[in-house]
C-alpha cells in the first residue's frame, strides 16, 4: 500500500495548538502510519474532520455487550463471550436484537499528545444501528486514549432492522483531537451573533448549562398534514447497508404526519426519526456534536449519531437550511413530545486548521440541505 501516491498533500501529522484535526491532517497521519489499514485507504474514507472506519474479515457473536477494562484485550473478552464467528469477506447478515464484535481494518499508533473519539455514521444511526468503538484495556466506549497503540473493534447491534454487512463496510466514523477541543460559551457566543450557527435562536438565549445551544423539536413542518417524522415498521425485510436508493421506504417506515398542538406520543423502544425546527451551520474551521438528552426533561434518548463536519449547513457549501436529524426513542413508557420541545444541544468544536475540504455534495455527502430526511438507502 502506498499511502504517498492516495494522500500526497496536507498538513504536518503533528499539529500545534488544541482542536479536532481536518482533513488533511489526517491524511498526514495516515502517510506516516500513525492510521494503518491492512488493506488500500481509498481517498473517501477522508471525511472534512473525521475518519470512516471500515469492518474487517470477520465478526463474532457474543453473549453480550462488554468493556475489557485495564486488564484486558478485546480479543481476551470475545475468547470468553464468543459464541461464533462469521465471515464478513462475502457479506453476511447481522441479526436484529444481537451483539457483535468486529475487529476493524484499521490500526493506530498515536503519540501521547493525540487522543481520538468515535460515533457512528450518519445512515448507521438513521438505520437504528446501535454500534460503539473498543480498543484493548479500555474503560469507555467510544474514547481512544492518547498514545493508543493498537487495533480497533466495533460493536454492532441492529436494533430494529436486520443488516448485511461486509468487509470493508463503513458503520463508524473516527476524528482525532490534541487537547480539549470545546468552544468555550464566550467564544460560542460570538460565533452565534457573527455567523448564525443555529436559526432561529432561541429568545432566552443561546447557551445551556453544558456549553451548547439548544435544539427544538420541529412537529409542525409545513402546516397540518404535513410529513413531520417516521417510526420504523416492526417487521421489515433486510437492509444491505452498502446499497444506496435501493429500498422503498414505505415498506420500512410509517410516516408521521402534523397535528398542531397535539404532539406526538412516542411508543416505549420504538424507533422514530425526526428533525430540529432549528437549521444549523458549521463554519469551515469548526465542527459540532450533539449533547446527550437531560434525564430531567425525559426519559427519551435522541441522536445516535451526532457529529457534524465542517461544512455541514454551510451556505457556500450548499448547506443553506439544513437541520439536524434525530434518532429517537423513548424507554420505560410512553413519553409525550410536543412542538419546539428542547430535545438536545449542539456542542462546537475547534479544528486546529480550517479543513481543506468541506461537507457537501462535492465529496458526495448525502445530507447537505437535508430537512427531514431517511437514510440514504431509502427511496422517499
Amino acid at each position: 500500500m502506498n499511502s504517498d501516491s492516495l494522500f500526497p498533500s496536507g498538513g504536518p501529522s503533528s499539529p500545534s495548538g488544541t482542536g479536532v484535526f481536518p482533513s488533511q491532517t489526517v491524511a498526514a497521519l495516515i502517510r506516516d502510519r500513525t492510521i494503518s489499514s491492512t488493506r488500500e485507504f481509498p481517498a473517501d474514507m477522508i471525511q472534512p474532520a473525521s475518519l470512516d472506519l471500515r469492518l474487517g474479515q470477520v465478526a463474532y457473536r457474543v453473549q453480550a455487550s462488554f468493556l475489557p477494562g485495564p486488564g484486558a484485550t478485546v480479543e481476551e473478552k470475545v475468547d470468553a463471550l464468543g459464541m461464533h464467528e462469521i465471515d464478513l469477506e462475502g457479506g453476511a447478515v447481522l441479526e436484529r436484537g444481537c451483539v457483535y464484535i468486529v475487529p476493524l481494518l484499521e490500526h493506530l499508533a498515536l503519540d501521547n499528545r493525540i487522543a481520538a473519539f468515535a460515533n457512528p455514521r450518519s445512515s448507521t444511526g438513521r438505520l437504528d444501528v446501535f454500534t460503539r468503538l473498543i480498543t484493548d484495556r479500555s474503560s469507555r466506549f467510544d474514547a481512544v486514549a492518547r498514545g493508543y497503540q493498537g487495533r480497533l473493534y466495533a460493536e454492532v447491534s441492529p436494533r430494529t432492522f436486520s443488516i448485511v454487512v461486509r468487509t470493508g463496510s463503513r458503520l463508524s466514523q473516527l476524528r482525532l483531537h490534541r487537547g480539549t477541543p470545546a468552544v468555550p460559551a464566550s467564544h460560542l457566543r460570538q460565533l452565534q451573533d457573527r455567523i448564525g450557527l443555529v436559526t432561529p435562536e432561541m429568545e432566552s438565549g443561546a447557551s445551556q448549562r453544558d456549553g451548547g445551544l439548544p435544539l427544538r423539536l420541529d412537529l409542525e413542518g409545513d402546516g397540518p398534514g404535513s410529513l413531520i417524522g417516521y417510526r420504523a415498521k416492526h417487521h421489515t425485510g433486510i437492509v444491505d447497508v452498502d446499497l444506496v436508493g435501493q429500498y422503498d421506504a414505505a415498506d420500512f417506515w410509517e410516516p408521521i404526519h402534523a397535528r398542531p398542538g397535539r404532539g406526538i406520543i412516542l411508543n416505549p423502544d420504538d424507533f422514530y426519526v425526526l428533525s430540529t425546527r432549528e437549521a444549523i451551520t458549521v463554519p469551515p474551521d469548526h465542527a459540532a456534536e450533539m449533547i446527550a438528552y437531560d434525564t430531567e426533561v425525559g426519559e427519551f434518548r435522541v441522536h445516535y449519531a451526532g457529529f457534524f463536519d465542517p461544512g455541514f449547513g454551510w451556505a457556500e457549501a450548499g448547506g443553506g437550511g439544513s437541520r439536524a436529524v434525530l434518532e429517537v426513542r423513548s424507554h420505560d413508557v410512553p413519553f409525550l413530545l410536543e412542538h419546539e420541545q428542547v430535545i438536545g444541544g449542539l456542542r462546537y468544536l475547534r479544528l486546529t486548521d480550517t479543513s481543506d475540504r468541506l461537507y457537501g455534495r462535492d465529496i458526495g455527502s448525502s445530507y447537505q440541505g437535508q430537512r427531514l430526511q431517511l437514510s440514504k438507502h431509502f427511496r422517499t
